[in-house]
């Protein structure tokens, strides 16, 4: 599928607001709603978009210690990811688990209640997993950007 001027302009706007009507968005990037709607179904159907959701403001839910972990293991085969991924996967705390390349094999971004529940977590949770070799935990302290809020 082609992605001309409108569709990036229809993209961008469904980034910033997901719950846009079909009429505001056809106004916002100046086609008819009908237009507007076959190309936001091909973007779609195509896979280009892959669905909407409720961005969460997990500090008013009583998540107010968010972290970056990164994670390094103790035997780099297919298995060995694969039973820490389905791990992770189970894990409510993780909210992104990355397979990266560099000094360790996974960043995650992690929230929890507070630094006691976090530590519960990183005891608990990744320290008994067979495959976890190292953790290192970066604490954010403020986000000036997040893409996620």
């Amino acid at each position: 599928m082609k992605i001309d001027n409108f569709n990036q302009q229809i993209l961008q706007e469904l980034k910033k607001d997901g719950r846009v009507s079909n009429i505001d968005l056809a106004d916002r990037v100046g086609l008819s709603p009908s237009a507007c709607l076959r190309r936001v179904q091909e973007l779609e159907r195509q896979g280009i978009i892959k669905g909407y959701k409720a961005i969460i403001d997990n500090r008013k839910l009583g998540k107010g210690f968010s972290a970056f972990v990164t994670v390094g293991l103790s035997v780099h085969t297919k298995d060995s990811q694969q039973a820490f991924e389905q791990a992770i996967a189970k894990s409510d705390e993780v909210l992104e688990c990355h397979n990266v390349t560099g000094s360790y094999e996974y960043l995650l971004r992690v929230e929890t209640t507070d630094l006691v529940s976090y530590k519960r977590f990183h005891t608990d949770v990744l320290g008994d997993l067979p495959q976890v070799a190292t953790i290192s935990t970066h604490v954010v302290m403020e986000s000036t950007k997040d893409n996620n809020e």
